[in-house]
Order: structure tokens, then sequence, then C-alpha cells
């Protein structure tokens, strides 16, 4: 059996405080968004009990989907370095960035830049840079990390593959589906939203959703909702679940579902894999009930 730990969007705080130059954009209005409502939603103090807690259940391995940023600062990517250092050693934690790691155009390259080591696959490219879809081979697992990370207008939060990188996807999927590995697809944005979550949508949900009935995977993992999720989509030989999980940061009482992550034991053969999730996280009561587990689930076998 292996163990794999998902946490999302922990919306690093406190915010830098940015030179005026640096707000001339979306920025701005982001800036005031946190000062207004973010950086009381989003605790450092609870951010930091989740990862003592996952820390302590001692996972083989970690994914982080995106949103360790907030507004695209420069020294945000210093920061998120940092804290993911503190979250575990690069072979052991694997990344793939959110829409607030792009929020504004040219900061699309800083993730690569600062956390490329927790976001390379196991065969690199020739400049050493992350190329998606990564994929890295841990005992039975295939963690194949895809970017839905692209700059959009203000007051937007969609998310988009692209075409090339979902052609690299669906080649990958099939050349994985030869060997008897366990594929876990890591990306930032849920792969199915409603249609009030429009101004945060995948823009080609459709297409990879077209790829992964084709070709299959055993799991998709996802945050940026910063809700408790589940769907079932369509594969060749059944249903994939893809699971979303709240923000590791968020205080209990607001809109979002309170911090919390997923462990999901996964054991098995091909053709007869089992995997279970289970949720912990904080109660409505807040940090100082502690972490607890919430819910735990058979998602495959």
């Amino acid at each position: 059996m292996i163990t794999l730990a998902h946490l999302s969007d922990p919306h690093l705080g406190p915010l830098p405080t940015p030179r005026p130059h640096e707000l001339a954009s979306k920025r701005l209005t982001g800036f005031i968004n946190w000062l207004r409502k973010r950086r009381f939603m989003h605790r450092a103090e609870v951010l930091a009990a989740i990862v003592e807690d996952l820390k302590a259940q001692s996972p083989d391995h970690i994914a982080v989907t995106g949103d360790l940023a907030n507004i695209s600062l420069p020294q945000e990517f210093v920061a998120g370095r940092a804290w993911l250092e503190q979250v575990g050693d690069a072979r052991d934690v694997t990344v793939v960035p959110g829409n607030h790691d792009a929020y504004v155009r040219g900061a699309e390259l800083e993730p690569v830049r600062h956390w490329g080591e927790f976001m390379r696959g196991d065969m690199p490219s020739r400049t050493g840079e992350s190329v998606f879809p990564f994929v890295r081979r841990r005992g039975p697992l295939a963690l194949i990390g895809v970017s839905t990370a692209v700059p959009t207008p203000a007051f937007m939060a969609t998310g988009q593959l692209g075409g090339d990188q979902l052609a690299r996807l669906g080649d990958t999927l099939a050349a994985l589906a030869r060997e008897a590995c366990f594929r876990v697809v890591l990306i930032h944005h849920p792969p199915a939203s409603p249609p009030a979550r429009h101004h945060k949508r995948l823009t080609d949900s459709e297409t990879l959703r077209a790829v992964l009935a084709r070709h299959g995977a055993e799991l998709l993992l996802y945050g940026h909702d910063h809700v408790h999720s589940l769907v079932w989509l369509d594969g060749p030989a059944g249903k994939i679940p893809a699971v979303g999980v709240p923000s590791a940061s968020v205080m209990p009482g607001g809109k979002d579902d309170p911090a919390a992550y997923n462990i999901y034991r996964i054991e098995g053969t091909p053709g007869a894999w089992r995997c279970e999730a289970i949720s912990r996280g904080l109660t409505p009561a807040g940090p100082g009930a502690g972490i607890t587990e919430l819910r735990r689930q058979q998602l495959i076998g």
C-alpha cells in the first residue's frame, strides 16, 4: 500500500506590501480584496496546523494543486518556495500551479522558476525546466501534473490547458495505461463546473473529459473551489473519481468549507485497484478544536 496526501490553495500570507507600480494591473483589485476579506479567511496558523497534522500521518507522497500565491507578487514566489521546503523534500512533494500563481501577464513562468524542482518529471526537458504534463513515478503511482494556470482579466479566474498540452496528456495517459501503475492526474481547476461558476471554470474542460474518457486515469485531484467535492468522470472501463479539497488555510464560518486535506490509501494491481479517501480538517468549532477525521470513503474497489 502507498499513501498520497493532497492539499490545495494555501494562499500564503501575510501578503507582501506591493510597490505602487506592481498594482498597475489586475493586482489592484486582488490587493483590495485581500485587505478587505481574504486576509481574514486565509490564516497562517490554520495552514500550519493542517501541515503539522498531515506530516504526522506520514504519507508516502504529498500533492499540492496550486494557489500558493495570492496576486503573484515576486516575493510571494520566494515565500512559496520556503513553504514547500517546510512541507517536504522536492522528491516527496509534487506541485502544479493555480490561477493565483499566474495572476497577471508575465507571472506565469514564475512558478517554474521558483518551484521547478517540485514540478519536474522524472525525465526533465533538455533545458531543465518543467514541461506540462510531467510524470513522476513513485512506487505504483504515476503522478501526472498539468497546468491550467493562465493570466486572466480582472474578476475572472478561469483556467485553460490548451490543445498542445491536452494532446500530450492523451499520449501520456495512453503510454502509462500499458504499465502497471495507478495514474493520478493533478490539476488546479475542477474538470466540471456548474453554470454559476462560469467566471472560474476550466474553459476546455469538455476536451479534458474527452481525453480522459478515451485514455482513462485512476484518480484526478484538484482544488480551486475551496470545497469538498467528488464528481465521477467517464473512463474507457468505468468511472474515474475526481476529488476536490478545500483551501488548506481557510477559517471556519465563511462560505467556503473549513481547511482540510485528503489522504488516499492505494493498493492492488491493474484491474483490481483499491483506493480509500480519508478527509481530515477543521470542524466548525475552529482551530482550537484541532484537526480531526471528517469522513472516509472507498472510491475504488
